[in-house]
């Protein structure tokens, strides 16, 4: 028994015929459909609507459409393939007719809002390519359970029912509302409730809907300096006005924070593992930060930034769990635990801010995906999750030692690697001889991924001569040969005579 024909779904839309006009309506389709291939309409490989199909359609006699197809085909806008049917070009003719542009050449500017073109401007780097030694952020896929993800989102699907495809909670699926609080009062020191629990697509998108709530356009907000460009692009769509503030070996300077921007009225720090220095914030400054916050009544967002991989040192308390006054918003992510695509990650917010935040999602974008909470939900309530934690951080905590040994060997004291007490990532810090930013592309020009320190600095800002190195994604072996290949780029001389 033969197959029905397959429906072809074109994106050619209506067409503007002028069934009283002088031009046959052969000429009229043929110009039509050319017209749709050179602006975009139709691109290269699409199939077009049978002759029969097309006519129906458009109340045309089948022979109009036939002329018109031979017409476009003897000029070699579409091409037949026997049995398939009639497809757009894959190489269009070289010589436009005359009066045609193609859509992209007659674009009239983009009218970009004051904060789009901030936003628009805002530094970035690019994305990093996992394959390649040393990307940051990205955990080791071989090692996550995906099988068993799979079963927890067929179990959830047969069991949830309809229940998964009705229109979720803003705030999030319940039952892995309930279950995260839990884990971050047990883990993490978070003083919250379920109520308390926003879950977002990821903690990039929780940062950005916290600074739409509570930021008017020129506000003032304190930024790590240096810190991740992805957090300050997130107040600059809100139209902050960010200052920065330098970060030692104490974490973010609250009193440079003080004089540079007193009238901040939200604070984004990373406090138990700062990005990209790797430090940890001390009590005093954790205690003076939360004390001028209360006392200015501004906002203190806590991204809560690898927290998970503590390799060394008793595990430390969030921020949020020292804070009395209700100041402090509390960000975290699965993407970096489990895997990037998941794109699930919570807000912990103080009481007074639910309903405020219930109501911009519901404004925003409805809410996030059930059917992947419903399954983290599982994946965290049988334990699953702790179980990936404990195996990920021993993992880790070997690759860690390795890339250390590594660059010892390696640089022969010339340059020196420094680990954090937690995360994902090593920094090597650089002799003043050899700039960063040079290496870095020279690196990355023999297929390394080396951020440079200083990339991760305002402008004019002296945040030190370093590379990061991301050893999560990668294996043991991969990691000894990319130092040794990193180590022979700095040791070319003077790189600022000799990088190209």
């Amino acid at each position: 028994m033969s197959r029905p024909p397959r429906p072809v779904l074109s994106s050619l839309g209506p067409l503007s015929l002028d069934r009283d006009g002088a031009e046959p309506l052969h000429r009229q389709l043929y110009l039509a459909l050319r017209q749709a291939v050179l602006d975009g309409r139709l691109r290269p490989g699409e199939r077009l609507p049978p002759s029969r199909t097309l006519a129906a359609d458009h109340g045309l006699s089948r022979n109009t459409v036939v002329t018109a197809y031979d017409t476009l085909l003897a000029e070699g806008y579409i091409a037949g393939r026997t049995g398939a049917g009639t497809f757009v070009a894959s190489a269009l003719p070289d010589a436009k007719p005359d009066g045609v542009q193609p859509r992209s050449e007659v674009r009239r500017g983009v009218g970009l809002s004051t904060r789009g073109r901030m936003l628009a401007g805002a530094p970035a780097l690019a994305r990093d390519r996992v394959g390649r030694p040393f990307a940051l952020g990205t955990p080791d896929l071989d090692a996550f359970p995906f099988a068993l993800w799979a079963q927890l989102l067929g179990r959830c699907w047969r069991q949830g029912g309809k229940s998964l495809a009705a229109e979720p909670d803003p705030l999030g699926h319940p039952p892995l509302r309930a279950e995260i609080a839990a884990y971050l009062r047990a883990v993490r020191a978070v003083r919250c409730e379920a109520e308390q629990v926003v879950i977002v697509s990821g903690a990039q998108q929780g940062l950005a809907l916290m600074a739409q709530l509570l930021l008017d356009p020129g506000d003032a907000a304190w930024v790590e300096d240096p810190g991740w460009p992805g957090n300050r692009a997130a107040l600059l769509g809100a139209g902050a006005r960010l200052v920065p503030v330098p970060v030692d070996g104490e974490g973010i300077d609250v009193a440079a924070g003080m004089a540079r921007g007193p009238d901040a009225r939200l604070v984004l720090a990373t406090p138990s593992h700062q990005f990209p220095l790797g430090v940890t914030m001390s009590l005093a400054r954790r205690l003076g930060l939360l004390d001028w916050a209360a006392a200015r009544d501004a906002w203190i967002v806590e991204d809560d930034y690898d927290s998970e991989f503590r390799y060394a040192g008793p595990p430390l308390a969030a921020l949020q769990g020292l804070d009395g006054a209700g100041r402090v918003i509390y960000v975290g992510s699965f993407s970096k635990v489990m895997f990037p695509s998941l794109r699930l990650g919570y807000v912990v917010v103080p009481p007074d801010l639910v309903e405020p935040v219930r109501a911009a999602r519901r404004h925003f974008d409805g809410g996030t995906s059930l059917v992947p909470q419903a399954a983290l939900h599982r994946f965290l309530a049988d334990g699953h999750f702790a179980s990936h934690l404990r195996t990920m951080r021993a993992l880790y905590a070997g690759k860690r030692s390795v890339i250390l040994d590594a660059v010892g060997r390696a640089f022969a004291g010339d340059a020196k690697a420094e680990a954090g007490e937690a995360g994902m990532h090593v920094l090597l810090r650089l002799p003043p001889d050899c700039p960063d930013r040079l290496l870095s592309e020279r690196a990355a020009r023999v297929g390394l991924t080396v951020p440079a320190l200083s990339s991760y600095s305002a402008p004019g800002a002296g945040a030190g001569n370093g590379l990061l190195l991301g050893f999560a994604a990668h294996q043991p072996e991969a990691l000894c040969r990319a130092v040794e290949d990193l180590a022979r780029l700095a040791a070319k001389g003077d790189a600022s005579r000799h990088l190209p």
